[in-house]
């Protein structure tokens, strides 16, 4: 049952979390956390997202503060180190951040730099993890895509490439064309049908994220219906959204692959005190936000207003 567009209103708390590093664009996160009957959710959908899209986001938060979870399989998830598009020198500065991490995932088809700082880059984080992913966020061309694939593994292998291109016939034809596994991303959490990347044999692994198909409930029926490797990751997240793609990890029946649940590391400021990974880990579990934090960390009243009418807007899409 849709709580009340009153009662969620009512338990709602609205923080900007500074980051260290620029990431995907953003230099203060902001979120909107639920406190409900059963725990804290998080509304963070991104600025730009419309109410049809971020409707899924409010659905998950809706789920995280009034729906009893169920049990989880693991008490710890592996998790990925996230390497921002740094330059070289600043790579150990960030890895140190995801102590114990075995896997790093590193951004590269930033806008306005090159393949070159892209290799750069991903040398200098091999020469400190053993496994390395890259993640380009649709930001290739077919060809583009297969030149970069060669450059970025000149030096050693990758454990994949993800979302490398925009459209699920271009992974399709990219799979064709390199020995690199190829991981979906946008092309399942930004699509009507979620498993149509899978249909079309356009993906050897599927990375999902709890808010964007809208809680966890409905990210393990998807991933029921997925014959391939899942990866469970963020969507740069506060401690309270983190907690739930945990959860969601640790109720899959296999996993395979370091998650991407690690990104904490990226803020200056959580509305929890920092967890760090332990041996490249986090544990499972629900989170509580610090009330004093609650209050440091909230946003102006004007732009508490715009989430608050986003809210408005998105409810009765998850009515």
């Amino acid at each position: 049952m849709t709580p009340s567009l009153d009662d969620l209103l009512d338990g709602l708390h609205v923080v900007a979390l500074p980051m260290r590093i620029r990431f995907r664009g953003i230099d203060v996160r902001e979120v909107a956390l639920i406190e409900g009957p059963v725990g804290w959710g998080e509304f963070g959908a991104f600025v730009e997202y419309g109410p049809a899209e971020a409707a899924h986001w409010l659905a998950a938060g809706v789920e995280a503060a009034y729906v009893a979870s169920q049990a989880p399989r693991r008490e710890w998830i592996p998790v990925n180190a996230t390497v921002p598009a740094v330059e070289p020198a600043r790579v150990p500065e960030v890895l140190a951040r995801f102590p114990g991490a075995g896997t790093a995932k590193v951004k590269v088809a930033e806008p306005g730099q090159t393949l070159a700082d892209d290799v750069a880059r991903v040398d200098a984080v091999r020469a400190l993890v053993p496994i390395v992913r890259v993640d380009a966020n649709g930001g290739w061309t077919v060809a583009e895509a297969a030149t970069a694939c060669a450059a970025l593994t000149a030096d050693g292998p990758l454990e994949y490439v993800e979302q490398p291109c925009a459209t699920v016939p271009e992974l399709a034809e990219l799979r064709r064309l390199v020995d690199v596994p190829v991981a979906a991303d946008e092309s399942i959490r930004k699509a009507d049908d979620p498993l149509h990347v899978v249909r079309s044999k356009a993906a050897d692994i599927a990375v999902v994220k709890v808010a964007p198909l809208g809680g966890v409930e409905r990210l393990l029926e998807i991933a029921a219906q997925i014959d391939i490797p899942i990866v469970v990751s963020s969507a740069l997240d506060s401690a309270v959204g983190m907690s739930r793609g945990l959860l969601a990890a640790a109720c899959l029946p296999d996993l395979r692959h370091a998650c991407g649940l690690g990104t904490g590391g990226l803020f200056v400021e959580d509305v929890t005190e920092p967890v760090a990974p332990q041996n490249g880990r986090l544990r499972v579990g629900a989170v509580v936000p610090d009330p004093a934090r609650l209050s440091v960390l909230a946003v102006s009243p004007v732009r508490r207003n715009w989430w608050v009418e986003r809210i408005r807007a998105c409810h009765p899409l998850i009515s």
